[in-house]
Parts: C-alpha cells; structure tokens; sequence
C-alpha cells in the first residue's frame, strides 16, 4: 500500500470509536494498550497526510440509555455519558501524543481546564494545520447518540468518510456473534439501512449522512491497518453510501 498522497482516496476523515473499543479484555475502563494500538493506527493514517477528526464514545464508562431503563432520568443519564467521552478522550490524545502527533480534544460541554470548546471553523483549522482533533461530549445534549455526533461532526469539518470501527469486518443481515451463517454485506445504500433497520449505526445518523452524501465505512478495528486501508478507499468492510454513481 502506497502512501503517495496521489494514491489515497480521502483527504479528511471523521473515525467514530465506540467506547467499549478502548476496553480491551478490561470489563470497565480504558486499556493503554489498545489505546496505544489505536494511535499508531492514526499515526500510519496521518503521515499519509490525511487530516483527521475522531469522535468517541462513552459506552466502557457509561450508558446512559441502560442507566434510564433503570430509573434515572434519560437527560441525566446522557449528560453522564457525555462526561464519559471525555474521559475516552483524553486517553486517547494521550496516546496519540505519545506517538508524535500533535492532537485537540474539543468538547461540546465547556470545560475549558481539560478542553477546548468545539468551534467549527477552530476544528478546521487544527485539521488544516496537521492536527488530529478528538471530538467529545457528543452533541452537546440529550437524547443523541455518539453516532449521530460523528455524523454531525463529519458534515460540518467536511469529511469526506465516516469511519465506523467496530468488531465486526461490516454489516450483516443478522447478528454474526449468534448466528454462524449471518450473511455480510460488501456495500449497502442508505435507505437499506432505515429500511431494514440494521442496528450498525442509529437512523439520525444515517438520514443525516444520506442528506448530505456522506460515504460511512463499517469496518473491523482489530485488523491491523484497517482504519488506513478504508482510508486509502480500500475494500475494506461494508459501504454505505448513495445509490451507484451517486456516492463521493
């Protein structure tokens, strides 16, 4: 694999991370080590000069939908959740700093001690400048998931990808840890997605990448190289995008 500019597909990219991917075999917390593996990850990535955001999420800390099943109101509980993904997200500048990459953590929620406040065209200018920009606290208010973060992330830096690592190489047709012969899509529009309701990634993230032609990459973080493969625009896990001739 190249890392020719000329060579790679995209130029920004937005890489979603779910909280529980900063877990490792750890049943609560962060893992150093897997935040390390994720930040060589961003480092092979960013030498390619690909500028790039990150959005995390808070599910190894705290789920604040679980917390409201069990009586805590639901504002209160993603209010937590979002506190969460700052935690997620200063272990991960941590780690990527280590590798040499200079890294913002910008937060939805103000608290200017641990974060910069997320300001759109401040966001672009760290991407513009080289910098790795971790975005946190989701949205900065209830009742959305980080997945619709990233998604709103993506469309206001100008990604041209949403990455989506997970721990399964893509989107199938049915749970494949429980059902052996679940089938794996190679590519998938996004009205498959609302139609089916395919729980990959929540239907306000994907109406808001459809409206605005945003390609989501679903793919397996645990495959050495992966989030540089997907990238390059590589084959790399399931496609979501427009209907053919239509996505980026």
């Amino acid at each position: 694999m190249s890392g020719n500019a000329a060579d790679r597909r995209y130029g920004r990219i937005l890489l979603k991370l779910s909280g529980e991917a900063l877990l490792g075999d750890r049943s609560y917390g962060v893992d150093p080590a897997v935040c390390a593996a994720i930040a060589q990850q961003v480092a092979d990535v960013h030498a390619r000069d690909v500028q790039i955001g990150i959005v995390v999420g808070g599910g190894n800390i705290f789920r604040g939908m679980a917390a409201a099943a069990s009586g805590m109101d639901r504002a209160t509980g993603d209010y937590i959740g979002m506190l969460a993904t700052v935690m997620n997200g200063l272990a991960l500048q941590d780690a990527i700093e280590r590798v040499g990459i200079p890294t913002r953590v910008m937060s939805a929620i103000a608290m200017n001690e641990v974060a910069e406040p997320y300001i759109r065209r401040r966001a672009v200018r760290h991407l513009e400048k080289g910098r790795v920009a971790i975005f946190v606290a989701g949205t900065g208010n209830p009742y959305f998931t980080t997945d619709t973060a990233a998604a709103l992330r993506a469309v206001e830096i100008g990604a041209e990808v949403l990455l989506k690592a997970t721990k399964v190489d893509g989107v199938y047709d049915a749970d494949p840890m429980t059902v052996p012969d679940a089938r794996r899509y190679d590519r998938l529009e996004y009205t498959d997605l609302l139609r089916d309701q395919l729980k990959v990634i929540d239907a306000a993230a994907v109406s808001l990448c459809m409206e605005n032609d945003l390609p989501i990459i679903v793919f397996d973080l645990s495959a050495p190289a992966n989030i540089a493969r997907a990238a390059d625009g590589e084959a790399v896990g399931t496609l979501i995008a427009g209907p053919v001739g239509d996505a980026r």
